[in-house]
Parts: structure tokens; sequence; C-alpha cells
């Protein structure tokens, strides 16, 4: 017997006939004589269609009132599958983020978690009981306030609570059938991976891959939970992600798969001062922002005007809230001016073989030259590269990319729910 944690997706919970089909899984893994414990989303487009009434009221509601609205629908979730588990003869309790446990800090909209105390699933685990927690939200360790974690926070949840019950596995249950070597709507023969590292999917994830978000892998590498990314629609075996790079043999793939992510923006700096602790400046109102950097790229300046300009991606969402901090030091830095393109996408290589293999770069770029995308920033890692386009560049760019590597399967992929989570 094992102790099984599997989340479901919004695309998975979107109406009471999927939610009839998820309780169908869930009671299966009980009858196998699982403990079983069971994470999930708000249904379908609930979070959006909230944000949407919350924003007709005011483009500005306050966060603590946004995250107890946001809140409401992961619990609509969690409340009907325990009523569709009742159905099959089986006991389940559901419990909101705050009654599981998890415990985060104060953000409101993207707080993180510090810990989870799940004295309250482990007894209903212990009274034979499927347990069902609502996932994306927790309560605040200072304020007591109810919190989100931001978008793919049922993921984190999942990988968190599985954590803190020691489970044996984390089942985090999708509209695709596992992690692809690119996204299946751009590349309908994109082939299904068997397993993949922490690494290279903190990579992916990081670079765009919606399958996983960037959170919940780190979660489970530091506390080395396996994560098995299967489709509520099917039955295939899905994508395990486990192990590490130097677990890796020398016959398995150069390279995993080609991630893109159109939900950044670039920002430059223009007419820095070239002088030691002027960029420190620029980035630490950023940080006291609470904003995310990216790829950072600045330019050498010329010996006659001795001013860099300095371009940096982040977040399309924090666009207005890094502009803003900026121009408080404009005057304090000395830059001349700062721009916000918002029209940019990245396409992303990812896989640990390529630190051993040369070449890889060159085909990268060539393949990209050949199908005319210009490239505007370039960045690297040890197992991947990264460049910023043109948002209307990325589908070919992916397609480009992929093709030159070779990625593809004989077998066309399947997006059951046509969201890719």
């Amino acid at each position: 017997m094992a102790l099984v944690v599997q989340k479901y997706g919004g695309s998975s919970v979107a109406n009471a006939e999927r939610v009839k089909r998820v309780a169908e899984r869930v009671v299966q893994a009980k009858r196998a004589g699982h403990d079983v414990v069971v994470v999930v989303s708000a249904m379908g487009d609930t979070t959006d269609d909230l944000l949407d009434q919350a924003s007709q009221i005011t483009p500005d509601p306050p966060g603590r009132e946004l995250d107890m609205l946001l809140t409401a629908g992961e619990r609509i979730s969690m409340a009907l599958l325990a009523i569709a588990i009742s159905v099959h003869g089986y006991q389940a309790r559901s419990f909101t983020g705050s009654q599981a446990g998890v415990i985060t800090t104060s953000s409101h909209g993207k707080a993180r978690i510090i810990d989870v105390t799940p004295g309250r699933l482990r007894s209903a685990l212990d009274e034979g009981s499927i347990v069902i927690v609502a996932g994306f939200q927790g309560v605040s360790q200072d304020t007591k306030d109810i919190t989100t974690l931001g978008r793919g926070g049922s993921d984190t949840t999942a990988v968190a609570v599985a954590a803190a019950l020691h489970a044996d596995v984390c089942e985090i249950y999708t509209d695709v059938d596992g992690v692809f070597t690119a996204d299946p709507r751009i590349v309908p023969n994109a082939r299904r991976l068997d397993t993949v590292t922490y690494e290279e999917m903190l990579e992916l994830a990081a670079c765009g891959a919606k399958v996983l978000m960037l959170r919940c892998v780190e979660y489970a590498r530091r506390y080395n939970i396996p994560v098995h990314v299967r489709s509520s629609y099917s039955q295939l075996p899905g994508t395990t992600v486990s192990g590490s790079m130097e677990d890796l043999t020398v016959e398995q793939a150069i390279i995993s798969g080609v991630a893109h992510d159109r939900s950044e923006g670039k920002i430059t700096v223009y007419g820095v001062p070239d002088r030691p602790g002027e960029a420190a400046q620029l980035f630490r109102v950023l940080a006291d922002a609470e904003i995310n950097i990216d790829m950072i790229v600045q330019n050498v300046s010329t010996s006659a005007t001795k001013l860099a300009d300095i371009s940096f991606t982040l977040p399309k969402s924090d666009g207005p809230t890094a502009l803003a901090a900026l121009e408080k030091v404009k005057n304090t830095v000395g830059f001349t001016d700062v721009v916000f393109d918002q029209h940019i996408g990245k396409v992303s290589l990812v896989g640990a073989g390529m630190r051993s293999h040369p070449g890889v770069s060159a085909k990268f770029f060539g393949a990209l030259a050949d199908a005319g995308v210009n490239l505007e920033l370039i960045s690297t890692s040890e197992i991947r590269i990264s460049v910023v386009c043109r948002d209307a560049d990325v589908d070919l760019a992916v397609r480009a990319v992929h093709d030159a590597f070779e990625l593809g399967s004989d077998v066309e992929a399947v997006v059951y729910g046509g969201t890719g989570r």
C-alpha cells in the first residue's frame, strides 16, 4: 500500500461529468489499497471569470479581498469531488488550504509556501477517508489572512503536501499525456518523454513549459518527490520527473525539448553611466518591488560616452510596476530613458546532454537563421540556450528548432482539454 497524492487541473474538473470521471479514477486508486490525497484546481475558467468580475468593479481590487474571492473556485471543486466520491460509497473529506495546514508568506497573489502542517490530513487518512485539498491557496503565517500562490499554485500545493506526508509519489493529472518535446498545440508531432530529470524540468518550466510550474519542480527536487505527469483523459503511462543529471546514461537523448514563453516583456534602460554600482541600484529597486528578472544583457559602452544600455525580461504583468520603480531612481542613477516592450517571446532549447556535445549552439542558431528569425537577446546555462525574438515569430522558431534536432514522433500528440494544463 502506498500513499499517493493526485492533482487535477482545471480542465480535468471543468464540469460535473469530468468531476465524476475524476472521482472514478480516485476511487480506483483507493480500491487498489492506496491512501489517496487529491489536490484540485478551480473548475475550467472559474479563476478567470472571478478575476473578470472583480475587474468590472475596479481595475485595482485590494489584494486581500481578491485572494478571498479567487480561493472560492477551488472550494467549489473540492466539495463537488467529495460529493462525487461519496456516490461510490467511499468517505471523502475536503479541506481548504488553511485547514490543510498550508502556511505561506503574506504576499497576496504570489505567496510562497513556508511549511505544511498536515495534522488534520493525516488524521483523516488514518480514519480511512480520501482526503481532498484545495490547491493554489494557504494562510499567511504573519497576518493569518487567506493567500493565493499564483498561477499554477495547485501543482506546488500537491508537491508540498506530498513532501509533508512523505508520499510515495505525486501524480499531476492534466489534459496532455505527459511532458513533450514541445507544446503539442504548436508542434503536433511532439514526442512524449518517458523520463525527465529535475534539472531539465526546472529549465523547461522556467522557460515556459506550462505542464509543470517552476516552484512545483523546485519543491519536488528539494524533497526528492517523484512527480508523475499523466492525462486524466487516458491511461497512457505519462512522464516521470525524478533523478539528477548525474544519473543519466550515455544512451539518453542530448536534447529534452523546446520550450517557449509569451508571458514576458522586455525593459531597456538607456544611457546608464558605465561605472560600478549603477546596475546594482537598478536591480535593487526592482527587487524591493518584488519583481522577478529573467534574462539580462548589457551592451559595452563606447569610450566616448561612457554610457551603456541594459535590457532585461520580466513578467508582462510586472511591467508597469517596474517602470514606476525605475522612474523613481532615474535622477539618482542618471540614465536617459526607459522603454517597455510587450511584443516579445522567448524560445529555449533544453537538454542535459548538450554540455558534453559540441555543435548544439551552431545547429540551434543555424535553424533560427534559416527560418528568418531575428534574435534580440541570448542567454545560456549549462543545459539551456534561450533567445528572445518578436512574439509573432515564436511558433516559427519553435518548429524550426524542433525539426533541426529531429525531436518529433510518428504519432500525433493529443491535447484533450485544449489548455495544456
